[in-house]
Protein backbone atom coordinates (compact mmCIF):
# COMPACT_ATOMS: atom_id res chain seq x y z
CA UNK A 1 0.00 0.00 0.00
CA UNK A 2 1.65 3.18 -1.20
CA UNK A 3 -0.99 5.90 -0.96
CA UNK A 4 -0.48 8.61 1.63
CA UNK A 5 -3.87 9.40 3.09
CA UNK A 6 -5.02 10.51 6.55
CA UNK A 7 -8.49 9.24 7.50
CA UNK A 8 -10.65 11.19 9.92
CA UNK A 9 -14.10 10.67 11.29
CA UNK A 10 -15.72 12.75 8.54
CA UNK A 11 -13.76 12.48 5.34
CA UNK A 12 -10.30 11.41 4.19
CA UNK A 13 -7.69 14.15 3.98
CA UNK A 14 -4.91 13.86 1.45
CA UNK A 15 -1.42 14.14 2.84
CA UNK A 16 1.07 16.36 1.04
CA UNK A 17 4.09 14.64 -0.47
CA UNK A 18 7.10 14.16 1.73
CA UNK A 19 9.00 17.38 2.30
CA UNK A 20 12.39 17.58 0.64
CA UNK A 21 13.65 20.19 3.03
CA UNK A 22 12.69 23.39 4.77
CA UNK A 23 9.52 24.23 6.66
CA UNK A 24 6.04 24.30 5.22
CA UNK A 25 4.41 27.74 5.03
CA UNK A 26 1.98 28.76 7.75
CA UNK A 27 -1.59 28.49 6.52
CA UNK A 28 -4.91 29.76 7.81
CA UNK A 29 -5.82 26.20 8.69
CA UNK A 30 -2.73 25.94 10.90
CA UNK A 31 -3.63 29.15 12.69
CA UNK A 32 -7.22 28.04 13.23
CA UNK A 33 -5.97 24.71 14.55
CA UNK A 34 -3.59 26.53 16.91
CA UNK A 35 -6.47 28.64 18.25
CA UNK A 36 -8.72 25.59 18.68
CA UNK A 37 -5.98 23.74 20.54
CA UNK A 38 -4.68 26.58 22.71
CA UNK A 39 -7.73 28.78 23.20
CA UNK A 40 -7.90 27.72 26.83
CA UNK A 41 -4.40 29.09 27.49
CA UNK A 42 -5.27 32.38 25.81
CA UNK A 43 -8.62 32.65 27.58
CA UNK A 44 -7.17 31.72 30.97
CA UNK A 45 -4.31 34.23 30.70
CA UNK A 46 -6.64 37.00 29.54
CA UNK A 47 -9.06 36.17 32.34
CA UNK A 48 -6.22 36.26 34.89
CA UNK A 49 -5.14 39.71 33.72
CA UNK A 50 -8.74 40.91 33.77
CA UNK A 51 -9.14 39.60 37.32
CA UNK A 52 -5.99 41.44 38.39
CA UNK A 53 -7.16 44.62 36.69
CA UNK A 54 -10.64 44.29 38.17
CA UNK A 55 -9.19 43.72 41.64
CA UNK A 56 -7.06 46.82 41.28
CA UNK A 57 -9.99 48.90 40.05
CA UNK A 58 -12.20 47.72 42.90
CA UNK A 59 -9.61 48.04 45.66
CA UNK A 60 -7.63 51.09 44.54
CA UNK A 61 -8.44 54.29 46.39
CA UNK A 62 -10.14 56.73 43.99
CA UNK A 63 -8.43 60.00 43.19
CA UNK A 64 -10.28 63.22 42.34
CA UNK A 65 -8.73 66.17 40.52
CA UNK A 66 -9.82 69.83 40.84
CA UNK A 67 -8.55 72.75 38.71
CA UNK A 68 -8.16 76.46 39.43
CA UNK A 69 -7.39 78.94 36.63
CA UNK A 70 -5.54 82.25 36.95
CA UNK A 71 -4.79 85.00 34.45
CA UNK A 72 -1.34 86.63 34.53
CA UNK A 73 -0.74 90.21 33.40
CA UNK A 74 2.95 90.52 32.43
CA UNK A 75 4.50 93.95 33.03
CA UNK A 76 6.70 94.12 29.94
CA UNK A 77 7.55 96.81 27.40
CA UNK A 78 9.44 97.13 24.14
CA UNK A 79 8.72 96.08 20.59
CA UNK A 80 6.13 93.44 19.72
CA UNK A 81 8.72 90.69 19.28
CA UNK A 82 10.46 91.69 22.49
CA UNK A 83 7.15 91.72 24.39
CA UNK A 84 6.22 88.25 23.09
CA UNK A 85 9.56 86.80 24.17
CA UNK A 86 9.40 88.61 27.49
CA UNK A 87 5.84 87.38 28.13
CA UNK A 88 6.83 83.74 27.52
CA UNK A 89 9.81 84.06 29.83
CA UNK A 90 7.71 85.83 32.46
CA UNK A 91 4.97 83.17 32.42
CA UNK A 92 7.50 80.32 32.56
CA UNK A 93 8.97 81.98 35.61
CA UNK A 94 5.53 82.27 37.20
CA UNK A 95 4.91 78.56 36.60
CA UNK A 96 8.08 77.70 38.49
CA UNK A 97 7.10 80.06 41.29
CA UNK A 98 3.72 78.31 41.58
CA UNK A 99 5.58 75.02 42.08
CA UNK A 100 8.08 76.44 44.55
CA UNK A 101 8.50 75.01 48.01
CA UNK A 102 7.25 78.26 49.56
CA UNK A 103 3.88 78.03 47.79
CA UNK A 104 3.51 74.30 48.39
CA UNK A 105 4.74 74.58 51.96
CA UNK A 106 2.30 77.40 52.65
CA UNK A 107 -0.51 75.17 51.37
CA UNK A 108 0.64 72.31 53.58
CA UNK A 109 0.64 74.61 56.61
CA UNK A 110 -2.67 76.29 55.77
CA UNK A 111 -4.55 73.00 55.32
CA UNK A 112 -2.64 71.01 57.95
CA UNK A 113 -1.55 68.39 55.40
CA UNK A 114 1.48 67.49 57.51
CA UNK A 115 -0.93 65.62 59.78
CA UNK A 116 -3.00 64.09 56.98
CA UNK A 117 -2.33 60.32 56.57
CA UNK A 118 -2.76 60.68 52.79
CA UNK A 119 0.29 62.94 52.65
CA UNK A 120 2.41 61.70 55.54
CA UNK A 121 3.23 58.03 56.07
CA UNK A 122 3.50 57.67 59.80
CA UNK A 123 4.89 54.11 59.67
CA UNK A 124 8.65 53.75 59.18
CA UNK A 125 9.74 52.51 55.79
CA UNK A 126 11.51 49.24 55.17
CA UNK A 127 14.73 51.13 54.57
CA UNK A 128 14.45 52.89 57.93
CA UNK A 129 13.74 49.60 59.67
CA UNK A 130 16.75 47.97 58.04
CA UNK A 131 18.92 50.92 59.01
CA UNK A 132 17.75 50.74 62.62
CA UNK A 133 18.31 47.00 62.69
CA UNK A 134 21.85 47.33 61.31
CA UNK A 135 22.65 50.02 63.86
CA UNK A 136 21.31 47.71 66.58
CA UNK A 137 18.94 50.28 68.02
CA UNK A 138 15.54 51.74 67.25
CA UNK A 139 14.20 55.20 67.89
CA UNK A 140 12.36 54.16 71.06
CA UNK A 141 15.44 52.85 72.90
CA UNK A 142 17.36 55.98 71.86
CA UNK A 143 14.67 58.18 73.40
CA UNK A 144 14.59 56.12 76.55
CA UNK A 145 18.38 56.21 76.89
CA UNK A 146 18.40 59.98 76.45
CA UNK A 147 15.79 60.37 79.18
CA UNK A 148 17.76 58.04 81.46
CA UNK A 149 20.91 60.09 80.84
CA UNK A 150 19.13 63.13 82.25
CA UNK A 151 18.80 65.04 79.00
CA UNK A 152 15.21 65.97 79.81
CA UNK A 153 12.58 67.44 77.53
CA UNK A 154 14.79 70.41 76.64
CA UNK A 155 17.25 68.13 74.84
CA UNK A 156 14.38 66.47 73.00
CA UNK A 157 13.09 69.74 71.55
CA UNK A 158 15.70 70.05 68.75
CA UNK A 159 15.13 66.41 67.84
CA UNK A 160 11.36 66.96 67.75
CA UNK A 161 11.84 70.01 65.56
CA UNK A 162 13.98 68.00 63.18
CA UNK A 163 11.34 65.28 63.04
CA UNK A 164 8.59 67.84 62.43
CA UNK A 165 10.68 69.30 59.62
CA UNK A 166 11.07 65.87 58.05
CA UNK A 167 7.32 65.27 58.23
CA UNK A 168 6.61 68.64 56.65
CA UNK A 169 9.17 68.00 53.88
CA UNK A 170 7.53 64.62 53.24
CA UNK A 171 4.11 66.26 52.97
CA UNK A 172 5.53 68.88 50.57
CA UNK A 173 7.09 66.19 48.39
CA UNK A 174 3.83 64.25 48.33
CA UNK A 175 1.83 67.33 47.39
CA UNK A 176 4.30 68.15 44.61
CA UNK A 177 3.61 64.72 43.12
CA UNK A 178 -0.15 65.23 43.39
CA UNK A 179 -0.33 68.71 41.84
CA UNK A 180 0.31 70.16 38.43
CA UNK A 181 0.77 73.63 36.94
CA UNK A 182 0.49 74.26 33.21
CA UNK A 183 -0.05 77.03 30.75
CA UNK A 184 -3.21 76.80 28.68
CA UNK A 185 -2.11 77.05 25.08
CA UNK A 186 -0.27 80.25 24.26
CA UNK A 187 -2.51 82.41 26.44
CA UNK A 188 -1.61 84.11 29.70
CA UNK A 189 -3.88 81.77 31.70
CA UNK A 190 -2.32 79.10 33.90
CA UNK A 191 -4.11 76.16 35.46
CA UNK A 192 -3.32 74.68 38.86
CA UNK A 193 -4.61 71.13 39.37
CA UNK A 194 -4.60 69.13 42.60
CA UNK A 195 -5.41 65.48 43.27
CA UNK A 196 -6.84 64.09 46.49
CA UNK A 197 -8.82 61.16 47.81
CA UNK A 198 -11.99 63.21 48.24
CA UNK A 199 -13.52 65.85 45.93
CA UNK A 200 -13.67 68.55 48.62
CA UNK A 201 -10.04 68.06 49.61
CA UNK A 202 -9.00 68.39 45.96
CA UNK A 203 -10.94 71.67 45.68
CA UNK A 204 -9.43 73.03 48.90
CA UNK A 205 -5.89 72.19 47.80
CA UNK A 206 -6.31 73.73 44.33
CA UNK A 207 -7.80 76.97 45.66
CA UNK A 208 -5.24 77.21 48.48
CA UNK A 209 -2.38 76.70 46.03
CA UNK A 210 -3.75 79.55 43.91
CA UNK A 211 -4.06 81.85 46.93
CA UNK A 212 -0.60 80.94 48.20
CA UNK A 213 0.81 81.64 44.75
CA UNK A 214 -0.84 85.08 44.67
CA UNK A 215 0.45 85.82 48.18
CA UNK A 216 3.91 84.73 47.10
CA UNK A 217 3.70 87.00 44.07
CA UNK A 218 2.58 89.94 46.21
CA UNK A 219 5.29 89.29 48.77
CA UNK A 220 7.95 89.14 46.06
CA UNK A 221 6.78 92.43 44.56
CA UNK A 222 6.54 94.08 47.99
CA UNK A 223 10.02 92.87 48.89
CA UNK A 224 11.38 94.20 45.59
CA UNK A 225 9.65 97.54 46.19
CA UNK A 226 11.03 97.65 49.74
CA UNK A 227 14.57 97.12 48.55
CA UNK A 228 14.07 99.72 45.84
CA UNK A 229 12.61 102.13 48.39
CA UNK A 230 15.58 101.67 50.68
CA UNK A 231 17.94 102.39 47.84
CA UNK A 232 15.92 105.44 46.81
CA UNK A 233 15.95 106.71 50.40
CA UNK A 234 19.74 106.62 50.45
CA UNK A 235 19.87 108.15 47.01
CA UNK A 236 17.47 110.96 48.03
CA UNK A 237 19.65 111.72 51.03
CA UNK A 238 22.70 111.97 48.78
CA UNK A 239 20.82 114.19 46.34
CA UNK A 240 19.59 116.35 49.18
CA UNK A 241 23.13 116.90 50.43
CA UNK A 242 24.31 117.65 46.92
CA UNK A 243 21.47 120.11 46.37
CA UNK A 244 22.26 121.90 49.65
CA UNK A 245 25.92 122.19 48.71
CA UNK A 246 25.06 123.51 45.24
CA UNK A 247 22.60 126.06 46.68
CA UNK A 248 25.17 127.23 49.28
CA UNK A 249 27.81 127.69 46.59
CA UNK A 250 25.37 129.62 44.44
CA UNK A 251 24.35 131.85 47.32
CA UNK A 252 27.99 132.57 48.22
CA UNK A 253 28.88 133.46 44.66
CA UNK A 254 25.78 135.60 44.14
CA UNK A 255 26.68 137.88 47.07
CA UNK A 256 29.94 138.85 45.33
CA UNK A 257 29.59 138.05 41.63
CA UNK A 258 32.85 138.49 39.79
CA UNK A 259 32.35 136.11 36.88
CA UNK A 260 29.02 135.93 35.08
CA UNK A 261 29.93 132.64 33.39
CA UNK A 262 30.69 131.02 36.73
CA UNK A 263 27.39 132.31 38.05
CA UNK A 264 25.45 130.76 35.16
CA UNK A 265 27.27 127.43 35.66
CA UNK A 266 26.42 127.31 39.35
CA UNK A 267 22.82 128.25 38.62
CA UNK A 268 22.52 125.42 36.08
CA UNK A 269 24.08 122.85 38.46
CA UNK A 270 21.72 123.88 41.23
CA UNK A 271 18.66 123.55 38.97
CA UNK A 272 19.81 120.09 37.80
CA UNK A 273 20.33 118.93 41.38
CA UNK A 274 16.88 120.20 42.33
CA UNK A 275 15.20 118.44 39.37
CA UNK A 276 16.93 115.12 40.11
CA UNK A 277 16.04 115.41 43.76
CA UNK A 278 12.37 116.06 43.00
CA UNK A 279 12.19 113.11 40.55
CA UNK A 280 13.87 110.76 43.01
CA UNK A 281 11.53 111.94 45.74
CA UNK A 282 8.52 111.19 43.52
CA UNK A 283 9.85 107.68 42.77
CA UNK A 284 10.38 107.09 46.48
CA UNK A 285 6.78 108.06 47.16
CA UNK A 286 5.55 105.65 44.48
CA UNK A 287 7.73 102.84 45.86
CA UNK A 288 6.33 103.34 49.35
CA UNK A 289 2.85 103.23 47.91
CA UNK A 290 3.65 99.86 46.22
CA UNK A 291 4.86 98.55 49.55
CA UNK A 292 1.72 99.73 51.32
CA UNK A 293 -0.72 98.66 48.56
CA UNK A 294 0.90 95.78 46.60
CA UNK A 295 -0.87 94.42 43.49
CA UNK A 296 -0.38 90.85 42.20
CA UNK A 297 0.43 89.98 38.60
CA UNK A 298 -2.09 87.09 38.76
CA UNK A 299 -5.84 87.00 39.34
CA UNK A 300 -8.10 84.00 39.87
CA UNK A 301 -10.56 83.76 36.99
CA UNK A 302 -12.09 80.35 37.79
CA UNK A 303 -12.12 78.72 41.17
CA UNK A 304 -12.07 74.96 41.56
CA UNK A 305 -15.38 73.11 41.47
CA UNK A 306 -16.24 69.72 42.93
CA UNK A 307 -15.25 67.00 40.42
CA UNK A 308 -18.21 64.87 39.38
CA UNK A 309 -16.22 61.67 38.80
CA UNK A 310 -12.92 60.18 39.83
CA UNK A 311 -9.89 60.83 37.70
CA UNK A 312 -7.98 57.72 38.72
CA UNK A 313 -8.05 54.81 38.38
CA UNK A 314 -9.45 54.92 34.85
CA UNK A 315 -11.49 51.76 34.93
CA UNK A 316 -12.27 51.46 31.22
CA UNK A 317 -8.70 52.17 30.15
CA UNK A 318 -7.25 49.76 32.71
CA UNK A 319 -9.64 46.96 31.76
CA UNK A 320 -8.98 47.48 28.04
CA UNK A 321 -5.23 47.58 28.60
CA UNK A 322 -5.36 44.45 30.77
CA UNK A 323 -7.39 42.63 28.11
CA UNK A 324 -4.90 43.61 25.39
CA UNK A 325 -1.89 42.62 27.49
CA UNK A 326 -3.62 39.40 28.57
CA UNK A 327 -4.30 38.46 24.96
CA UNK A 328 -0.71 39.19 24.00
CA UNK A 329 0.75 37.25 26.90
CA UNK A 330 -1.76 34.46 26.35
CA UNK A 331 -0.77 34.16 22.69
CA UNK A 332 2.91 34.18 23.66
CA UNK A 333 2.45 31.48 26.29
CA UNK A 334 0.29 29.46 23.92
CA UNK A 335 2.95 29.71 21.21
CA UNK A 336 5.64 28.60 23.64
CA UNK A 337 3.49 25.73 24.84
CA UNK A 338 2.55 24.80 21.28
CA UNK A 339 6.17 24.85 20.10
CA UNK A 340 7.40 22.79 23.04
CA UNK A 341 4.46 20.39 23.16
CA UNK A 342 5.57 16.95 21.97
CA UNK A 343 2.17 15.36 22.48
CA UNK A 344 0.35 14.06 19.43
CA UNK A 345 -2.56 16.27 18.44
CA UNK A 346 -2.43 16.17 14.61
CA UNK A 347 -2.10 13.29 12.12
CA UNK A 348 0.62 15.15 10.22
CA UNK A 349 2.96 14.83 13.19
CA UNK A 350 3.14 11.05 12.85
CA UNK A 351 2.72 10.92 9.08
CA UNK A 352 5.61 13.32 8.39
CA UNK A 353 7.94 12.00 11.07
CA UNK A 354 7.32 8.28 10.53
CA UNK A 355 6.56 8.20 6.81
CA UNK A 356 3.42 6.16 7.43
CA UNK A 357 0.93 5.32 4.67
CA UNK A 358 -2.04 6.52 6.70
CA UNK A 359 -2.95 7.98 10.08
CA UNK A 360 -6.49 7.74 11.41
CA UNK A 361 -8.23 9.97 13.93
CA UNK A 362 -10.78 8.22 16.12
CA UNK A 363 -13.18 10.22 18.25
CA UNK A 364 -14.29 9.11 21.70
CA UNK A 365 -17.07 6.54 21.58
CA UNK A 366 -20.54 7.71 22.65
CA UNK A 367 -21.34 4.44 24.40
CA UNK A 368 -22.04 4.77 28.10
CA UNK A 369 -19.32 2.34 29.16
CA UNK A 370 -16.82 3.08 26.45
CA UNK A 371 -15.90 -0.64 25.98
CA UNK A 372 -17.49 -2.15 22.89
CA UNK A 373 -16.54 -5.71 23.88
CA UNK A 374 -19.28 -5.71 26.53
CA UNK A 375 -21.82 -5.45 23.73
CA UNK A 376 -20.50 -8.63 22.14
CA UNK A 377 -20.73 -10.45 25.44
CA UNK A 378 -24.34 -9.39 25.88
CA UNK A 379 -25.66 -11.05 22.77
CA UNK A 380 -24.45 -12.76 19.62
CA UNK A 381 -27.56 -12.92 17.54
CA UNK A 382 -27.65 -11.99 13.88
CA UNK A 383 -29.39 -8.71 14.59
CA UNK A 384 -26.60 -7.36 16.74
CA UNK A 385 -24.38 -6.44 13.85
CA UNK A 386 -26.78 -3.94 12.41
CA UNK A 387 -27.22 -2.16 15.71
CA UNK A 388 -23.58 -2.23 16.69
CA UNK A 389 -22.36 1.28 17.76
CA UNK A 390 -19.33 2.28 15.69
CA UNK A 391 -16.70 4.68 17.01
CA UNK A 392 -16.54 7.82 14.82
CA UNK A 393 -13.72 7.32 12.31
CA UNK A 394 -13.67 3.53 12.62
CA UNK A 395 -15.50 3.01 9.32
CA UNK A 396 -12.68 4.61 7.33
CA UNK A 397 -10.07 2.58 9.22
CA UNK A 398 -12.03 -0.62 8.58
CA UNK A 399 -12.28 0.21 4.89
CA UNK A 400 -8.51 0.52 4.73
CA UNK A 401 -8.06 -2.85 6.43
CA UNK A 402 -10.57 -4.41 4.04
CA UNK A 403 -8.50 -3.06 1.17
CA UNK A 404 -5.45 -4.85 2.59
CA UNK A 405 -7.09 -8.27 2.51
CA UNK A 406 -8.40 -7.95 -1.03
CA UNK A 407 -5.13 -9.35 -2.36
CA UNK A 408 -4.30 -11.67 0.52
CA UNK A 409 -5.45 -12.88 3.89
CA UNK A 410 -3.81 -10.83 6.62
CA UNK A 411 -2.84 -11.06 10.27
CA UNK A 412 -2.81 -7.58 11.81
CA UNK A 413 -1.55 -6.75 15.26
CA UNK A 414 -2.84 -3.77 17.23
CA UNK A 415 -0.36 -2.39 19.76
CA UNK A 416 -0.63 0.77 21.88
CA UNK A 417 2.34 2.95 22.73
CA UNK A 418 1.17 3.32 26.33
CA UNK A 419 -1.49 1.51 28.36
CA UNK A 420 -4.96 3.03 28.31
CA UNK A 421 -4.86 4.11 24.66
CA UNK A 422 -7.79 1.87 23.70
CA UNK A 423 -5.98 -0.71 21.54
CA UNK A 424 -8.22 -3.56 22.74
CA UNK A 425 -11.38 -1.63 21.87
CA UNK A 426 -10.01 -0.79 18.42
CA UNK A 427 -9.07 -4.43 17.78
CA UNK A 428 -12.58 -5.49 18.73
CA UNK A 429 -14.15 -2.80 16.55
CA UNK A 430 -12.05 -3.81 13.53
CA UNK A 431 -12.94 -7.45 14.00
CA UNK A 432 -16.66 -6.69 14.22
CA UNK A 433 -16.64 -4.45 11.14
CA UNK A 434 -14.59 -7.01 9.22
CA UNK A 435 -17.09 -9.73 10.07
CA UNK A 436 -19.99 -7.48 9.10
CA UNK A 437 -18.42 -7.11 5.65
CA UNK A 438 -18.72 -10.92 5.25
CA UNK A 439 -15.11 -11.90 5.91
CA UNK A 440 -14.35 -14.82 8.19
CA UNK A 441 -12.67 -13.01 11.07
CA UNK A 442 -10.75 -14.16 14.13
CA UNK A 443 -10.03 -11.90 17.10
CA UNK A 444 -7.12 -13.09 19.28
CA UNK A 445 -6.40 -11.73 22.76
CA UNK A 446 -2.60 -11.86 23.18
CA UNK A 447 -2.38 -9.00 25.72
CA UNK A 448 -0.87 -10.86 28.65
CA UNK A 449 -0.41 -7.73 30.74
CA UNK A 450 -4.10 -6.77 30.69
CA UNK A 451 -6.48 -9.15 28.95
CA UNK A 452 -9.48 -6.84 28.88
CA UNK A 453 -11.05 -8.56 25.87
CA UNK A 454 -11.03 -11.97 27.56
CA UNK A 455 -12.49 -10.55 30.75
CA UNK A 456 -15.27 -8.81 28.84
CA UNK A 457 -16.19 -11.34 26.16
CA UNK A 458 -15.32 -14.70 27.72
CA UNK A 459 -14.70 -14.24 31.43
CA UNK A 460 -15.47 -17.93 32.22
CA UNK A 461 -13.73 -19.67 29.32
CA UNK A 462 -11.73 -22.74 30.33
CA UNK A 463 -9.39 -22.83 27.34
CA UNK A 464 -7.61 -20.13 25.41
CA UNK A 465 -4.59 -19.10 23.40
CA UNK A 466 -2.18 -20.52 25.97
CA UNK A 467 -3.77 -23.97 25.62
CA UNK A 468 -3.90 -23.81 21.82
CA UNK A 469 -0.15 -23.12 21.67
CA UNK A 470 0.40 -26.51 23.31
CA UNK A 471 -2.35 -28.37 21.43
CA UNK A 472 -3.45 -27.03 18.07
CA UNK A 473 -6.55 -29.23 18.02
CA UNK A 474 -8.06 -27.15 20.82
CA UNK A 475 -8.56 -24.21 18.43
CA UNK A 476 -11.95 -25.61 17.45
CA UNK A 477 -13.26 -25.46 21.00
CA UNK A 478 -11.20 -22.53 22.31
CA UNK A 479 -12.29 -20.14 19.51
CA UNK A 480 -15.71 -18.91 20.60
CA UNK A 481 -18.20 -18.08 17.79
CA UNK A 482 -19.67 -14.63 18.41
CA UNK A 483 -21.40 -14.27 15.04
CA UNK A 484 -21.51 -16.55 12.02
CA UNK A 485 -18.44 -14.76 10.62
CA UNK A 486 -16.62 -13.79 13.82
CA UNK A 487 -14.76 -15.91 16.36
CA UNK A 488 -12.86 -14.89 19.46
CA UNK A 489 -9.83 -16.67 20.93
CA UNK A 490 -9.38 -15.65 24.58
CA UNK A 491 -6.02 -15.44 26.28
CA UNK A 492 -6.25 -18.26 28.76
CA UNK A 493 -4.16 -18.62 31.90
CA UNK A 494 -0.61 -17.27 31.55
CA UNK A 495 1.88 -19.18 33.69
CA UNK A 496 5.35 -17.88 32.90
CA UNK A 497 6.03 -16.86 29.30
CA UNK A 498 3.55 -14.69 27.43
CA UNK A 499 1.89 -16.17 24.33
CA UNK A 500 3.39 -13.48 22.07
CA UNK A 501 6.92 -14.55 22.96
CA UNK A 502 6.00 -18.24 22.51
CA UNK A 503 4.53 -17.50 19.06
CA UNK A 504 7.75 -15.78 18.03
CA UNK A 505 9.69 -18.98 18.71
CA UNK A 506 7.77 -20.83 15.95
CA UNK A 507 7.87 -23.94 18.15
CA UNK A 508 4.18 -24.00 19.01
CA UNK A 509 1.20 -26.02 17.75
CA UNK A 510 -0.45 -22.81 16.50
CA UNK A 511 0.62 -21.24 13.22
CA UNK A 512 -0.70 -18.05 11.63
CA UNK A 513 -0.25 -19.69 8.25
CA UNK A 514 -2.67 -22.43 9.21
CA UNK A 515 -5.14 -19.92 10.64
CA UNK A 516 -5.13 -17.89 7.41
CA UNK A 517 -6.40 -20.97 5.59
CA UNK A 518 -9.63 -20.71 7.59
CA UNK A 519 -9.95 -16.97 8.28
CA UNK A 520 -9.79 -14.02 5.91
CA UNK A 521 -8.71 -11.51 8.58
CA UNK A 522 -7.06 -12.11 11.93
CA UNK A 523 -6.71 -9.33 14.48
CA UNK A 524 -4.29 -9.75 17.40
CA UNK A 525 -4.55 -7.57 20.51
CA UNK A 526 -1.01 -7.05 21.87
CA UNK A 527 0.12 -5.60 25.20
CA UNK A 528 1.18 -1.95 25.21
CA UNK A 529 4.73 -1.39 24.00
CA UNK A 530 5.84 0.50 27.11
CA UNK A 531 4.43 -2.18 29.44
CA UNK A 532 5.66 -5.38 27.77
CA UNK A 533 8.23 -6.60 25.18
CA UNK A 534 5.54 -8.74 23.49
CA UNK A 535 5.22 -6.38 20.52
CA UNK A 536 8.90 -6.76 19.59
CA UNK A 537 8.57 -10.53 19.75
CA UNK A 538 5.36 -11.10 17.81
CA UNK A 539 5.41 -8.19 15.34
CA UNK A 540 7.76 -9.90 12.81
CA UNK A 541 5.33 -12.85 12.64
CA UNK A 542 2.44 -10.59 11.60
CA UNK A 543 1.56 -9.19 8.19
CA UNK A 544 1.33 -5.71 9.64
CA UNK A 545 1.00 -3.67 12.82
CA UNK A 546 -1.25 -0.74 13.67
CA UNK A 547 0.23 1.59 16.30
CA UNK A 548 -2.35 3.17 18.62
CA UNK A 549 -1.72 6.51 20.37
CA UNK A 550 -3.85 8.66 22.64
CA UNK A 551 -4.67 12.17 21.53
CA UNK A 552 -3.05 14.78 23.76
CA UNK A 553 -1.30 12.17 25.95
CA UNK A 554 1.13 10.14 23.86
CA UNK A 555 4.29 11.99 22.86
CA UNK A 556 5.61 11.97 19.31
CA UNK A 557 9.02 10.89 20.64
CA UNK A 558 7.59 7.75 22.28
CA UNK A 559 5.59 6.98 19.15
CA UNK A 560 8.61 7.30 16.86
CA UNK A 561 10.59 5.10 19.24
CA UNK A 562 7.93 2.39 18.93
CA UNK A 563 7.77 2.68 15.14
CA UNK A 564 11.54 2.60 14.69
CA UNK A 565 11.95 -0.29 17.12
CA UNK A 566 9.29 -2.38 15.41
CA UNK A 567 10.81 -1.64 12.00
CA UNK A 568 14.22 -2.68 13.28
CA UNK A 569 12.89 -6.12 14.25
CA UNK A 570 11.34 -6.56 10.79
CA UNK A 571 7.75 -5.51 11.40
CA UNK A 572 5.71 -3.73 8.77
CA UNK A 573 3.96 -0.64 10.15
CA UNK A 574 0.68 -0.34 8.29
CA UNK A 575 -0.30 2.94 9.90
CA UNK A 576 -1.11 4.73 13.12
CA UNK A 577 -4.30 5.52 15.01
CA UNK A 578 -4.85 8.62 17.14
CA UNK A 579 -7.53 7.57 19.59
CA UNK A 580 -9.68 9.67 21.93
CA UNK A 581 -9.58 12.71 19.63
CA UNK A 582 -12.01 15.50 20.54
CA UNK A 583 -14.92 15.97 18.20
CA UNK A 584 -13.69 19.42 17.13
CA UNK A 585 -10.33 17.92 16.10
CA UNK A 586 -11.79 14.79 14.58
CA UNK A 587 -14.11 16.93 12.46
Amino acid sequence: MTSSTIFSGVSPISLPPAATGGNSPLTLRDMLFFIRMRWLWIAATTFAFLVLAGSYVLTAEPTFVANTQLVIVPQVSGSEAQRAFAEDAFIEGQLEIAKSSDVVGGTVTALGLDTDPDFVDQTPSLQDRAKNWLMGASSEPDTASQEAAGGGPRDRQPQQQIEDGRIRDRAIATLLNMMGVRRIGSSTIIEISAAATTPQKAVDIADTLARQYIQKNIAMKANASRQYSEWLTRFVSEQQRGLAEAASALASFTSNPRDQFKLAELQSATDARRTLYENTLNQLTEAKQRITYPVSDATIVSRATLPLSKARPRSTLIIAFAAAVGLGVGFALALIRHAGDRRIVRPNQIADAGGLPFVTLLATSRTSNGHSARFLAAGTGSSTAAAYPVIPGMAELSATVVGLRRKRRVVIGIVAVNPGSGASTIACELAVLSSISGAQTLLIDAAAQKSSLSKSIAPHSSTGLIDVLDNGELIRTAALPLTPTLKFLPLGKVVAVSPAIRLSSRRTQLSFAELKKEFDAIFVDISAFSASPDANAIAPELDGVLVVTSHGHTSIDDTMHVIETLRNVGAEILGAIINHAPKRIES
